[in-house]
């Protein structure tokens, strides 16, 4: 299984990003899928996750500012960013808690992150 994130650049503040990660390989379901994210000198954080019906939880630093969404035919999710602020640069990783059969255990996988930069 890989997931491999994408979306990520450089961008004034205010702007917008769209962070998009699928999932490939043997997969034969998904439980969570999020993002989290990584700052320079800092630990990884979570920034928004959403479980397989469809709830989400964000970082409170995130709230109203972002969007998590899945698309479960493609095994992708998303993370819609507006009002950027330069706080929110980091390294933005995703990860999912998948199901490789029927018959094994849900187990985390994560994928290589994509940079954000938010620089006037």
């Amino acid at each position: 299984v890989q997931l491999q994130a994408s979306g990520g650049g450089l961008v004034k503040p205010g702007a917008s990003l769209r962070l998009s990660c699928a999932a490939s390989g043997s997969i034969f379901s998904v439980n969570t899928m999020g993002w989290y994210r990584q700052a320079p000198g800092k630990q990884r954080e979570l920034v928004a996750v959403i479980d397989s019906g469809g709830s989400t939880n964000y970082a409170d630093s995130v709230k109203g500012r972002c969007t998590i969404s899945r698309d479960n035919y493609k095994n992708t999710w998303y993370l819609q960013m507006n009002s950027l602020k330069p706080e929110d640069t980091a390294v933005y990783y995703c990860n999912a808690d998948l199901r490789r059969s029927p018959v094994s255990r849900a187990r985390e996988y994560w994928g290589k992150g994509t940079e954000v930069t938010v620089s006037s």
